[in-house]
């Protein structure tokens, strides 16, 4: 049995596979981003999940991929969770969420890229993946993502730059007072998922000029930002990952349509495609090493 994980700073999607490949079971726990989140917290979440409490005794392998997950001290602490909580699991591999939105979007050469919580992007050479630039987290870089989103509204509401309608509406849906907005972002845990939890109201709304301008604005920053610093953007497609760019096909194609690339795949739900890549591939593999 192997267990495989997509996670990111909001919610981790997990299934379970048996040794032919069938779903065993999917389920879901909050997010486990270990360069955001303190190990109490992390195997608290953990926990709480009574399918995956229920089933260690027969998961073999465990597979995570999440964000956080680039760097090796987080990296090694989430993994040696694991490794005390998954106790029959001879396998624990623990890699960045980057790794998993290559499998699910392409098999070849292409640009991946991840519009979640966080973004990010990458070069899949068709063998290796190959990062152009470092991410520096939600305060400095993380264009277009949900924190992204949310400073931007956030941002916009008190600078009374959201037109009135709009702000009504997203008072309704929010605590917008500022000892509470300053409490979640300079006091409390993950602000980065706090404020990814306000651009759900761009995503959730209908959409109107002024949430299709400030979609447009971060598409196309983060278009110049991450797509375009490599060099092989024009001879690739250009792979999209995640709900925000599920929701937003028709802004990306619009966005990178003057700078001539090609949109590839858009895939809401890495998990589905990951599927795929180990039924085709790692499970195929045991079973002829058998």
């Amino acid at each position: 049995m192997i267990l495989i994980a997509d996670g990111g700073s909001t919610k981790c999607d997990w299934i379970l596979l048996n040794d032919v490949g069938e779903v065993v079971f999917k389920t879901r726990t909050e997010g486990l981003n270990p360069a955001v989140f303190g190990k109490n917290l992390l195997e608290e979440r953990l926990r709480a999940n009574a399918e995956l409490a229920s089933s260690i005794d027969i998961i073999e392998a465990v597979h995570f991929y999440g964000a956080g997950c680039g760097t090796d001290k987080p990296t090694a602490m989430l993994k040696k969770i694991f490794e005390d909580f998954f106790v029959k699991a001879t396998e624990v591999i623990v890699k960045e969420d980057m790794v998993a939105a290559v499998y699910a979007a392409t098999t070849e050469p292409g640009i991946v890229c991840i519009l979640g919580t966080g973004s990010n992007s990458c070069y899949f050479d068709g063998d290796e993946i190959k990062m152009r630039v470092d991410s520096l987290g939600y305060i400095l870089m993380d264009e277009a993502s949900g924190n992204y989103f949310g400073k931007r509204l956030i941002r916009d509401y008190y600078y009374k730059r959201m037109p009135p309608p709009v702000a009504a509406e997203f008072e309704k849906r929010f605590d917008l007072s500022s000892d509470t907005i300053k409490e979640n972002l300079y006091k409390k845990e993950n602000p980065n998922t706090y404020l990814a939890s306000f651009a759900e109201f761009i995503f959730t709304s209908e959409r109107n000029g002024y949430f299709y301008k400030i979609i447009t604005e971060g598409i196309q920053e983060f278009v110049e930002t991450r797509v375009l610093c490599f060099p092989e953007a024009q001879n690739v497609p250009v792979h999209f990952i995640g709900s925000i760019a599920h929701f937003s096909e028709d802004i990306i194609r619009a966005a990178v349509w003057p700078y001539h690339l090609t949109v590839g795949n858009i895939v809401r739900r890495p998990i589905d495609g990951i599927i795929d890549y180990y039924r085709n591939d790692v499970i195929k593999n045991r079973m002829n090493n058998v």
